[in-house]
């Protein structure tokens, strides 16, 4: 009898683990994605002991792997883009003052570029293969003088003799701002998301929909004493079917992301296509805030958002059409359910000089209780929805399925001067799958 139960009991431990195999297309689950974020980073350039801004490429799978790395400014406009190798259950990491002030990338080579396995050695459980297409790109060499400038300059808002023109906002702090994705690819390549070629619905293309990658990112600041961190972003890719264990082929189709007109997350770079076969993010969230006691840093909103428009670089004179960034509401409560609804105006360019602009760009930090955020409680929460249209209806507006939803991340980070810092992502209401078009108001 006892042996019976003990094997009813192992197959519901199958039973369980078959169904919790794949993560639920559109639920932003933390599991192993086709593609990463890095929603927001920060590089003093002025100081070695200064805010830097770090993260980790991990590899899930016993399968050896390439993955694509961009960098983007604030106004996501892509600056840099490079390739790292990743033999099974690999891990990299990478400081990103490294790349901005000394030129070096991550130094990885598949087997065909490392035949004595001393760039990326193999462990006992991990694959070893060779990529032909990396000859010649891997391992990369130092990025030369005048590229470090450029990307110095993008970064923080000045004009880019490679680009022709500026890429970012200028804060004048010399802190290098932006984001950064991670795409699993077939081969080695220096195409851009927005590239032909790059997304091609399936995985056919240079964008692969292995759901092998996972990683984390942290914040560190030596010479005030704080560093906090938080888990990556992780985009799961659903292409139409999967049979495979564990995530480490595409999840089981949704028509979330593959039908055309759908929001997917790179759904500007393959206009509207779903080519990209990844699951968009949120667009409302909740988060606490704390501006005193013992956080007398305050706290500071981190937020990632979605233009929703392929942008290039641009004349340092102006700045991008979209820009700033709308959002349909916030409302910000104390811990008494108190409310203060704070102006604001659901289009992109939002109106300047009118209502509330606390998330204008891409990619930023902003201190609540602040100029860009102000809070008339030291205790609270924030409730924002950031969806917005961009473009003017009907035309020149997208996604087709909802031109009025905006993909966002969140996270907050909570400072006590000189002592401690935490991190956290804010609680997430919805999915752009099927974005929530409300604002809390007055009950009856």
């Amino acid at each position: 009898m006892k042996q019976r139960v003990v094997c009813v009991f192992l197959l519901c431990l199958l039973a369980v683990a078959g169904s919790a195999a794949w993560a639920t297309i559109c639920d932003m689950g933390v599991q192993p994605s086709a593609t990463l974020l890095l929603p927001y980073f920060e590089v003093d350039l002025g100081s070695s002991t200064g805010q830097t801004t770090l993260f980790s490429i991990n590899n899930a799978s016993a399968t050896a792997v390439l993955a694509h790395v961009v960098v983007w400014s604030d106004l996501s406009v892509p600056v840099l883009d490079f390739n790292i190798y990743l033999t099974g259950y690999d891990v990299q990491t990478i400081n990103l003052r490294d790349i901005l002030t000394q030129g070096q990338l991550p130094q990885t080579a598949s087997d065909g570029q490392d035949p004595t396995d001393t760039i990326s050695p193999q462990g006992l459980f991990s694959q070893d293969i060779n990529f032909a297409s990396c000859n010649g790109l891997l391992p990369p060499p130092t990025l030369p003088a005048d590229f470090i400038a450029h990307l110095q300059a993008s970064l923080t808002g000045q004009e880019s003799t490679v680009l022709g023109g500026c890429a970012g906002l200028r804060y004048g702090d010399n802190i290098a701002r932006g984001y950064v994705t991670v795409d699993t690819v077939n081969n080695c390549t220096l195409r851009f998301p927005a590239d032909p070629g790059y997304f091609i619905a399936g995985g056919a293309g240079d964008a692969t929909n292995q759901n092998v990658l996972w990683g984390d990112y942290f914040y560190v600041n030596n010479a005030q004493n704080f560093a906090s961190g938080n888990t990556l972003v992780h985009i799961e890719a659903s292409p139409g079917s999967g049979t495979s264990t564990f995530n480490t082929y595409p999840a089981p189709g949704s028509p979330e992301t593959t039908v055309p007109g759908q929001y997917t997350f790179y759904g500007r770079y393959v206009n509207w296509t779903a080519a990209d076969n990844r699951e968009p993010l949120a667009t409302n969230f909740a988060t606490r805030f704390l501006t005193g006691g013992t956080f007398s840093g305050g706290t500071s909103v981190i937020a990632w958002r979605d233009s929703k428009t392929v942008q290039n670089a641009f004349p340092c004179s102006n700045k991008p059409l979209w820009f700033p960034l709308g959002e349909e509401g916030i409302v910000i409560f104390d811990e008494q359910e108190h409310p203060q609804v704070a102006q604001s105006f659901p289009v992109s360019p939002q109106p300047q000089q009118e209502g509330l602009i606390p998330f204008p760009a891409e990619a930023q930090r902003t201190l609540v209780g602040g100029e860009d955020l102000p809070v008339p409680y030291d205790f609270g929460w924030l409730y924002l929805n950031l969806n917005t249209t961009v473009g003017v209806p009907p035309a020149n507006v997208s996604p087709p399925e909802d031109p009025a939803a905006a993909q966002a991340w969140v996270t907050t980070e909570m400072d006590a001067n000189g002592r401690f810092s935490v991190g956290f992502e804010a609680v997430r209401l919805d999915s752009a799958c099927s974005a929530l078009h409300f604002v809390p108001g007055p009950q009856s």
